[in-house]
């Protein structure tokens, strides 16, 4: 058995090394790596082979090597990730903003699927669904008993497929089925609304696609209601990032022309580079200027109009960017919680042709490759940006923050480069309080909840937002501060 094993091994070794060397050797060819370390990758091919050869079970070869990449790349830090099939669609979805299903906005509610909203134009829309039905099945399983994410997955599926979903609509004391037809969905990532006389909220919930342009759509829409708008609160919290140069293009709406909005610094030359207020460094080849149209729409304007941007802990990557550069170029007053801190970049690229993952045949990865700098030069990386004004979630206090996660919290996560953040011993203390009072949150009816729709008039940060603007009292946190960073005093050994 011995024997075998030993034959096996370097078989697998001589397969291995034979595909490896061509790795290698294109990849020395375009510049972008040293070679390979030979002795490490026969420690590799000899392992393939013991486990090919010994595994209790028959394994996959493709299922190894795929999990020996899975592994490598997840090792790096919480960011970097190989992407197969699934996860390509997936990532496509999530950044274009389209998706195959029935077009509704949901959350949950006693184990149940609630519509929060039915997207405008949807199938979901046509048939009738409304805010605050509840659906108790998809198809012939229950609701009860899945995760929202399951749920998500069974209502999405193939153009032009059907799913039936039994709802249940409280207000009218009756539960109904309903065939709705799969259909491609766009979704908005810009919400915005006049909130009183001379005063707007305009939110981006991602960076996506079609954010500038939807960004752009709305703020004419406020512009043609309100043309000579006093204040504007813009509203990031719980945006999650996206594209960089849709955040670059939100930021050219506010900014004055060709200054410095983001810097990034990373180990290859491209992986250098500064991108500053100008359409040469959000506008796609061939695409419409939308920010051009927009200041001239608005005369001009919106880069003197008064600006209040709201952040929170969940505020992460490309929403970080643009505060970031609103805030350092004295544009805007940042009030709210202090941000998540992803202040890395990540460069996603077909496998298959080294190009983006558009129509991507088979796999690609996302790879970190910089660091993000605000333009005065100050890392996001795991510190993320500290607010001007440190506002509470509610008049009450910051009833649930504690439970959002932040970079600092992932596991691998890269440091700033400027100092690691210290250790927070209360921080799981103040989770645990948090958990408990969430749980009895959740069992009141949604009208007595504490936590209010963003964008409602029951909004604490939103209204301190407008108070700002109109010069009248902030009901700022009188317990919050600044998360601090230490020096890292780790000593050579």
């Amino acid at each position: 058995m011995g024997q075998k094993l030993k034959i096996t091994g370097w078989i697998s070794l001589g397969v291995m090394a034979g595909a490896l060397t061509t790795v290698s050797l294109q990849t020395v060819a375009r510049g972008t790596l040293a070679p390979l370390p030979l002795e490490e990758l026969q420690h590799l091919a000899a392992v393939f082979g013991m486990v090919k050869s010994n595994y209790v079970e028959e394994v996959d070869d493709k299922k190894l090597i795929t999990d020996a990449i899975v592994g490598m790349v997840s090792s790096l830090d919480p960011h970097s990730t190989y992407l197969d099939k699934k996860k390509l669609k997936e990532f496509n979805e999530g950044t274009s903003g389209k998706f195959v299903g029935v077009g509704i906005e949901i959350s949950q509610e006693d184990g149940l699927v609630k519509v929060v909203s039915p997207i405008e134009g949807s199938p979901a829309y046509r048939a009738g669904l409304k805010p605050n039905d509840l659906i108790v099945k998809i198809d012939d399983t229950q609701v009860k008993g899945l995760t929202l994410d399951e749920c998500v997955k069974r209502m999405r599926g193939e153009p032009n497929t059907k799913v039936l979903l039994t709802v249940l609509r409280k207000s009218e004391g009756r539960t109904f089925p309903v065939t709705i037809t799969r259909e491609e969905i766009r979704t908005q990532s810009v919400r915005a609304k006049v909130v009183e006389p001379g005063y707007a909220w305009i939110r981006v919930s991602q960076f996506q696609e079609r954010t500038v342009q939807d960004f752009v759509h709305k703020m004419e829409e406020i512009y043609k209601q309100e043309p000579h708008l006093k204040g504007l609160v813009l509203d990031f919290r719980n945006d999650p990032g996206g594209f960089l140069d849709a955040a670059v293009a939100i930021s050219t709406a506010f900014l004055p022309e060709n200054v410095t909005v983001v810097s990034a610094n990373g180990q290859l030359a491209e992986s250098k580079y500064t991108m500053k207020a100008s359409p040469e460094f959000y506008q796609r080849r061939g695409g419409v200027d939308h920010i051009k149209h927009l200041h001239e729409f608005t005369k001009g304007t919106l880069r003197k109009v008064p600006l209040v941007v709201l952040v929170n802990e969940g505020s992460a990557s490309a929403s970080e960017i643009v505060a970031g550069a609103l805030q350092d170029h004295q544009r805007a007053v940042v009030m709210g919680n202090q941000t998540f801190g992803k202040g890395s970049v990540q460069t996603a690229v077909c496998l298959d042709t080294g190009f983006r993952l558009d129509n991507c045949p088979s796999a690609g990865l996302k790879l970190t490759t910089s660091r993000y700098y605000t333009p005065s030069g100050k890392s996001i990386q795991a510190k993320g940006i500290v607010p001007d004004v440190m506002l509470d979630e509610t008049e009450e206090g910051n009833l649930f923050a504690a439970l959002r996660v932040r970079e600092a919290d992932l596991e691998k996560h890269l440091a700033s480069g400027q100092g690691e953040e210290k250790k927070d011993d209360a921080r799981e203390k103040a989770r645990e309080e948090a958990r408990k009072r969430l749980e009895e949150e959740l069992k009141k009816p949604l009208s007595e909840r504490k936590t209010p729709e963003f964008g409602s008039e029951k909004d604490f940060q939103l209204n301190q937002a407008l108070n700002r603007l109109k010069g009248l009292p902030v009901m700022a946190s009188k317990t919050m501060t600044e998360r601090k960073e230490e020096k890292d005093n780790k000593k050579d050994e």
